[in-house]
């Protein structure tokens, strides 16, 4: 389980929850959002407390913001939820380049 995101290993035990609530396919809740990168109707870019977060879909709207609480609610056909780490990318790249050395 060492691969996944240990909110103790960031030495940020006592920052802000990060949720992510989906209700049908239809109504996103996230909570801990730092930051929202970027947004159209077919993907939002968020940062949150636990890394870079990208949603895509169809129609995407923002429903809600609260920059303060580090809320935001989004409605739309939800097709992807995926967060976008750099940790394994260097495992990769590695495991790779070993093999097509």
């Amino acid at each position: 389980m060492s691969q996944y995101y240990d909110s103790n290993q960031a030495g940020k035990g006592t920052g802000p929850d990060h949720d992510l609530v989906m209700r049908g396919r239809r109504l996103i809740d996230i909570t801990g959002v730092k930051q929202v990168e970027s947004f159209d109707n077919e993907e939002f870019l968020l940062e949150t407390v636990m890394g870079f977060l990208a949603i895509r879909g169809h129609s995407l709207q923002m429903k809600n913001l609260d920059v303060d609480k580090g809320v935001v609610s989004i409605k739309g056909k939800v097709y992807d939820i995926v967060y976008l780490d750099d940790h394994d990318g260097g495992k990769a790249k590695g495991f790779f380049g070993k093999l097509f050395k």
